[in-house]
């Protein structure tokens, strides 16, 4: 008999043992340092923001967060990194607006499905920005001068089907103006575009406030409207669109942390929770303030329903122009 409750003591530790490092490896994530995958290059806004999320996420969870940039393929390198990545909490990255748009154009089959949402942390609605000595002093006369005169005004500030190609030309849509009255001519970005703007190689550059915030502080540069839902409080003076035109037409870039698609519900928690903390510090909001980015925070399920909005948006906008493969 005693022999048998040695036996049985045994056995059932050997069952105990089998169970526990499983529940302290939970309990103790993460335990080693978590990669953060930008797709984008350094010194770019993504990848400022990253950085300054991972800085701040690994005091929260005790461990270093390394900030890789995967670049290349217009994005398509570093979301198809992330989403190829094991799903173990130990990979991360920060998807970015053009997950939205990369499939659509046939560069991709991603979508924003392929990941676990974990946090919207920035939105940057686009804007309608001139130069300062430009003719136009509110958007209708803009427009009007453009109906008038189709292909005379250029703009620019992206890649041809880049996030604000699609904006000038979704607003364009909205107000039953031919897109193509505004010749795009494609850039490596919204800073090239302003720098033709001011150069005056341009008409119009429908970029981000922030990314054009320091030459409208010089007032080289000036907002005729916003594509948001409110104004930018940096900018008070500049009109919504639904205020200038009557058309409640919102666009803008955003940023969210992402996991590869299957991350477990429990390291899911500890990553939302974490980055609830990163984005309520005054350090990030500060940070993002001085940059002049938007915040804007959802989680989970929020998050995943605000990336398929976006999704059907700029694939409804990319449809009507013909820019969808």
């Amino acid at each position: 008999m005693i022999c048998r409750r040695i036996v049985c003591s045994f056995a059932i530790g050997a069952v105990a043992a089998i169970f526990l490092p499983a529940t302290a490896a939970l309990a103790d994530y993460p335990d080693r340092p978590i990669t953060l995958i930008v797709p984008w290059g350094a010194g770019g806004g993504t990848d400022s923001t990253a950085r300054i999320i991972g800085s701040l996420l690994q005091k929260e969870l005790g461990q270093p967060v390394n900030v890789v940039n995967r670049t290349g393929g217009s994005g398509v390198v570093g979301h198809s990194a992330i989403a190829g990545a094991d799903p173990d909490g130990y990979t991360l990255g920060i998807a970015t607006v053009e997950i939205g748009m990369m499939h659509w154009q046939g560069l991709t089959e991603l979508t924003y499905a392929d990941y676990t949402p974990l946090t919207l942390m920035n939105e940057d609605p686009g804007a309608v920005q001139v130069a300062a000595d430009a003719p136009w002093k509110d958007l209708p006369a803009l427009i009007e001068d453009i109906k008038a005169n189709p292909g005379k005004y250029k703009a620019s500030g992206t890649g041809q089907g880049g996030i604000w190609h699609l904006a000038i030309v979704g607003l364009l849509s909205e107000l039953g103006v031919d897109p193509s009255a505004v010749p795009w001519v494609p850039s490596n970005g919204a800073a090239q575009g302003l720098q033709d703007l001011v150069a005056g190689g341009v008409s119009i550059v429908p970029c981000s406030i922030p990314e054009a915030r320091s030459l409208l502080s010089a007032g080289r540069v000036k907002s005729l409207a916003v594509m948001s839902e409110d104004r930018n409080s940096a900018f008070p003076d500049v009109p919504t669109t639904k205020e200038a035109m009557g058309v409640s037409w919102t666009l803008g870039a955003w940023r969210g942390i992402v996991a590869p698609k299957g991350l477990p519900e429990a390291e899911s928690k500890t990553l939302i929770t974490a980055l609830k903390k990163v984005y309520d510090s005054e350090d990030y909001k500060s940070f993002m303030a001085k940059q002049g980015f938007g915040v804007r925070w959802a989680s989970g399920e929020d998050f995943a329903s605000f990336m398929k909005a976006s999704n059907q948006k700029l694939g409804d906008v990319m449809k009507n122009v013909g820019m969808a493969k």
